[in-house]
């Protein structure tokens, strides 16, 4: 009988926890050896026991994701699948060649892909992933919880067994869809797994503008303004499209023109 790989679990969300622990428990070839909710938990969890696979959240109060992989040493480490609400984490991972990566809400097709590449990798002999890798992930992770101020240029969206990266440059106007986002570019769609809570804090905020809270505009694609009242109106975009404007979302866009040097009338 195949031993099952022993798993381990660190979210300081114990509903993300949860969602794992429930996904996991469908495969028969994975045991759950643990759960850690902090990064002092998962570096006494790593010290004690040997665990072929860990799912580890990259923001964690205390320490996170990356300084307890410093902190162990990446040739100490189990294979590790990070877990991350904020994709362009997910993109820097995926260009340095991570083992995996998980955007929460985890999807229990994106897991057993995640899965597989584990089972692939410890069936091929490579039962860590190298130090070399490990620390190329650390180092542009580190890179980024640095550089706080730095917006990425690319979005990673999943559609089925296909990954396409999207321009952000390109998008035109952005949709709340209750945990997924819909990305306008030109004439077609993408649905990315974020609030737009989320992207409207990852965007760059003197490029796009959160002018209604289910709608986020690309300034360079804003053709005209249309007013009703003070407060509220209409934004038209340059394909023609309009979009509701609310009284904060018209506070936001006279705060970004300020900021360009660009006159609104109020």
């Amino acid at each position: 009988m195949q031993r099952k790989l022993k798993a381990l679990i660190a979210d300081d969300e114990p509903l993300a926890r949860e969602r794992l622990r429930f996904l996991l428990s469908r495969d028969e070839g994975i045991e759950i050896g643990g759960e850690c909710r902090n990064g002092r938990e998962v570096v006494a969890a790593l010290k004690e026991t040997l665990y072929d696979v860990l799912f580890l959240d990259i923001q964690m109060p205390g320490q996170d994701g990356f300084e307890i992989v410093e902190q162990i040493g990446s040739a100490k480490m189990p294979l590790t699948v990070f877990v991350t609400a904020h994709n362009h984490y997910a993109v820097k991972a995926f260009e340095v060649h991570a083992l995996d990566y998980l955007t929460k809400p985890v999807e229990p097709e994106r897991l057993q892909a995640a899965l597989s590449r584990v089972k692939d990798r410890l069936a091929s002999q490579a039962a860590l992933v190298t130090q070399e890798q490990l620390k190329s992930v650390l180092a542009v992770l580190s890179r980024e919880a640095a550089k706080r101020v730095e917006h990425p240029e690319r979005l990673l969206v999943h559609n089925g067994i296909k990954d396409t990266f999207v321009r952000v440059e390109e998008i035109e106007w952005i949709e709340a869809a209750d945990y997924y986002c819909c990305l306008h570019v030109g004439p077609r769609n993408f649905m990315l797994r974020e609030t737009i809570k989320q992207l409207a804090d990852t965007l760059d905020p003197s490029k796009f503008v959160r002018v209604h809270r289910s709608a986020i505009v690309n300034i360079e694609h804003v053709r005209e303004v249309l007013r009703e009242g003070r407060n509220e109106g209409w934004i038209v975009l340059s394909s023609g499209h309009r979009l509701k404007m609310s009284k904060a979302g018209w506070q936001n866009l006279l705060a970004i023109s300020r900021t360009k040097g660009t006159a609104v009338s109020s």
